[in-house]
């Protein structure tokens, strides 16, 4: 680790892939903020913010804290996310749904990097992650379409936000992972069993047959995607921008 990565913003970091990501940093000789809904018992971050960043208060929170606390940033990786939406396809879907995941997995991103930019500007140097997933090119409709439709925009977004932050000297990737064994999937199984006449086993078979199955037979662990994201945010990733790295075992069918 660098002195340019002395700084590192991770939200969603209370569990899964945002704590593995908050603890390779951590690991690495970063100060790292971490961001959740609620503070865990155990984490290994200089400092933990718990905010809400469904809402634009949440954010605007996150921020303060930041500019009062710290008053710079190197890192800022949006892990943050997730899908409370009952399965059932579009019909099941009400305005709300739609609005909560659409705030929980894209406007958080939106609204943070917002707040957070004249930080990164003001050095003329940093790196923004988003962590999108792979639903984004392969929507699951009968289980997360409004989750895989929010991700889609988060993915788009941060390719927009990179053709103009780029000259400006800030690099912004995205990073797409497919299955990954963590405390959040397995509660999207046990929610959509609980929403079908399937045992929580037939519903984690029918989601992995959903996607077709994984090539190296098995999801990801979140310690594999956090390297990934480490690696994006060095200064041997300092050519890479704009991409969006998909790591999903060879779940994907297609050429990206």
């Amino acid at each position: 680790m660098t002195k340019q990565l002395t700084r590192v913003l991770v939200t969603g970091a209370g569990q899964g892939i945002g704590q593995a990501v908050a603890d390779y940093f951590a690991a690495s000789g970063a100060e790292v903020i971490g961001v959740a809904r609620h503070i865990p018992a155990q984490h290994n971050c200089q400092q933990f913010i718990a905010a809400d960043l469904a809402t634009a208060e949440g954010c605007q929170q996150v921020a303060e804290t930041v500019m009062i606390h710290w008053n710079s940033l190197a890192v800022v990786v949006h892990v943050v996310g997730g899908s409370t939406a009952p399965g059932g396809g579009v019909l099941a879907l009400t305005d709300a749904h739609w609005q909560q995941e659409l705030n929980l997995n894209l406007l958080s991103a939106v609204r943070l990097d917002r707040l957070l930019l004249p930080l990164l500007l003001a050095r003329r140097q940093g790196t923004i992650i988003h962590v999108s997933s792979i639903q984004s090119k392969m929507p699951l409709y009968e289980s997360t379409l409004a989750y895989a439709a929010a991700k889609a925009a988060l993915t788009n977004y941060s390719k927009g936000l990179s053709r103009q932050l780029g000259p400006l000297g800030i690099r912004v990737n995205a990073v797409s992972p497919g299955y990954t064994a963590t405390q959040a999937a397995d509660a999207l199984v046990a929610r959509l069993a609980a929403h079908s006449e399937n045992t929580v086993e037939q519903t984690r078979q029918q989601l992995m047959d959903s996607l077709g199955g994984i090539d190296i037979g098995r999801p990801n662990r979140p310690e594999e995607v956090a390297a990934l994201v480490g690696f994006l945010a060095s200064p041997a990733a300092a050519a890479i921008h704009g991409v969006d790295y998909v790591i999903d075992g060879g779940t994907l069918p297609t050429v990206c």
